[in-house]
């Protein structure tokens, strides 16, 4: 089992989720570095928080702003897919053609890019237009 799929898996057993009951993890590389998070479920559904975005939020607070490698896991049928947010925060943090990989705890998994995840994403470029 890779490092990141154990620390993911790890960080899902943490996660908050009492609402839906649907654990995720996720795990970022950084050189030798692993930051993981889990989803975070708050009463006003809007404030919750991506197991995606809770890892890669917790690696750039550590000062890293580039990104190398995120795998994320949790219970479903096909390799878990990120939302529209996590999608547009993993193209800021990450090289267009870093290695994402998607996963379920029973063993399937698929490996992608931020660029496949969200082509055309809004950067920092469009801001200087």
């Amino acid at each position: 089992m890779s490092v990141l799929r154990t620390a993911a898996l790890a960080a899902r057993e943490n996660a908050y989720v009492p609402y839906s009951h649907f654990a995720v993890g996720a795990a970022v590389r950084v050189g030798d570095r692993i930051f993981s998070g889990a989803n975070i479920e708050n009463a006003s559904y809007g404030l919750s928080n991506c197991a995606e975005r809770s890892a890669i939020f917790a690696a750039v607070s550590a000062g890293y702003t580039k990104l190398e490698e995120l795998y994320v896991i949790a219970d479903t049928e096909d390799p878990v897919s990120p939302c529209g947010a996590c999608r547009q925060v993993i193209s800021e943090f990450f090289a267009a053609d870093a290695v994402i990989t998607l996963a379920n705890v029973h063993g399937d998994s698929q490996q992608t890019t931020p660029q496949a995840l969200l082509p055309g994403a809004f950067s920092k470029g469009d801001l200087n237009a």
